[in-house]
C-alpha cells in the first residue's frame, strides 16, 4: 500500500514543500491537503485549519513545521494522535546567533556607542562588569540549551529555569515555580524560550518582570503571548526595565501604530529569529516517519497535557 502523506500551510505556497517531501520520501503519495481529500497516513502542517484534522481521523502522527506547537494545541485533536515538533533542525544556531547579538549588544551598549557615531562624538562608556551581566534562560529545551550554552561561551554568568529539573553543564538551573523568584532576581538579561500554554500566557508581566534587577533587559523569542504589552512599557517607562529586543507580538503582523513600535528602548525584528530551514526540516520529518513505519521510537512528540 502506498504511503500517503498529506501537507497543509495556507500561509505560503505548497509546491517547494512537496518538491521537498518528494525527494525524500521516494515512492511516497505527497499531496497538498485540500478541503474533502483523501486521507493521508501523515499530516505535515503550520496552523491548519480544524477541517484538516476533522476530516482525517486516521493520521499516524501529524508533524507541525516548527518548534512551537501551540497553534495545533488550540484546535479539537483526537486523543490518539500524536503531534510530533522538529527537534532543532538548523533552528537553534540561528536562535543562539539572534540572541547572543541582542545580549551582546545591551552588555557592550552598541547602540549608545552607535548614536554618539551618528553625531561625531568620541566617548568610551565605563566596560561593565561580568558579575552584572548576568543572563537567564526562562525554557531549557532544545533550543533554550543551546542558547545558553552560547551565551555561556562569552563567559557571561548563566543560567536556566525550567518547569521540570535539567542538568546542563555549566548552567545553574532553576526549577519550578517556588525557584522562579530567585531565577528572576538573578537575571540581568532576561531570554524568553518559554512554550507558550495555557499555564505561561502572560507569565512576564508585572509581578514576574519587577522582580528582575532594576536596570534588566528582556529578550523574547519564543510568542508574543508571554508577555503582558502594558506591563513592559510601564516598566521601561518607569526606568525599572532598561530596554528590551522582541521577535514575537500577540498580533502578528505587529500593526503600524502599535506603541511598540515606537518605543525608544524596544527594538523590534519581524519573528526572524529562528526561521524553519525546509530541506533541513523535511529531512527530519521524512526520517521520523520511516522510523514510524518501522515501528521505532522517534523524539519531539508532544505530551498534550503540558502543550509542548
Amino acid at each position: 500500500m502506498t504511503l500517503r502523506v498529506s501537507y497543509c500551510d495556507p500561509s505560503s505556497a505548497p509546491e517547494p514543500w512537496l518538491e521537498a517531501l518528494r525527494r525524500h520520501l521516494p515512492g511516497a503519495c505527497i499531496e497538498a491537503w485540500t478541503d474533502g481529500a483523501e486521507p493521508a497516513d501523515y499530516g505535515v502542517a503550520w496552523s491548519p485549519p480544524q477541517a484538516f484534522i476533522d476530516q482525517q481521523p486516521q493520521l499516524k502522527a501529524l508533524f507541525n513545521v516548527g518548534a512551537g506547537v501551540d497553534k495545533l494545541m488550540r484546535l479539537r485533536l483526537q486523543p490518539q494522535l500524536r503531534v510530533i515538533r522538529l527537534d532543532d533542525a538548523g533552528m537553534g544556531v540561528q536562535m543562539a546567533e539572534y540572541v547572543c547579538h541582542a545580549v551582546i549588544g545591551h552588555f557592550r551598549e552598541f547602540s549608545a556607542y552607535a548614536e554618539q557615531a551618528a553625531t561625531g562624538v568620541w566617548l568610551r562608556r565605563p566596560a561593565r562588569p561580568r558579575a552584572l551581566s548576568a543572563v537567564g534562560v526562562l525554557g531549557l529545551g532544545v533550543l533554550g540549551t543551546r542558547v545558553a550554552q552560547a551565551l555561556r561561551q562569552f563567559d557571561y554568568p548563566v543560567h536556566g529555569w525550567s518547569r521540570t529539573g535539567r542538568d546542563v553543564q555549566g548552567i545553574r538551573c532553576f526549577t519550578g515555580s517556588a525557584q522562579l523568584p530567585a531565577f528572576l532576581a538573578a537575571s540581568h538579561a532576561l531570554v524568553c524560550l518559554l512554550p507558550l500554554t495555557p499555564d505561561t500566557c502572560g507569565i512576564l508581566g508585572r509581578a514576574n518582570l519587577t522582580q528582575l534587577p532594576k536596570g534588566a533587559y528582556l529578550v523574547n523569542v519564543a510568542r508574543g503571548d508571554l508577555v503582558v504589552e502594558d506591563d513592559l512599557l510601564t516598566l521601561l517607562d518607569s526606568g525599572h526595565l532598561a530596554g528590551a529586543t522582541l521577535d514575537v507580538f500577540r498580533n502578528e503582523p505587529l500593526p503600524g501604530m502599535h506603541a511598540l513600535w515606537r518605543h525608544p528602548k524596544i527594538r523590534v525584528t519581524p519573528h526572524i529569529s529562528a526561521q524553519t530551514l525546509r530541506d533541513e526540516s523535511i529531512a527530519q520529518i521524512a526520517g521520523k516517519i520511516r522510523a514510524l513505519e518501522r515501528g521505532e521510537p522517534v523524539a519531539g512528540i508532544v505530551d498534550p497535557q503540558r502543550g509542548y
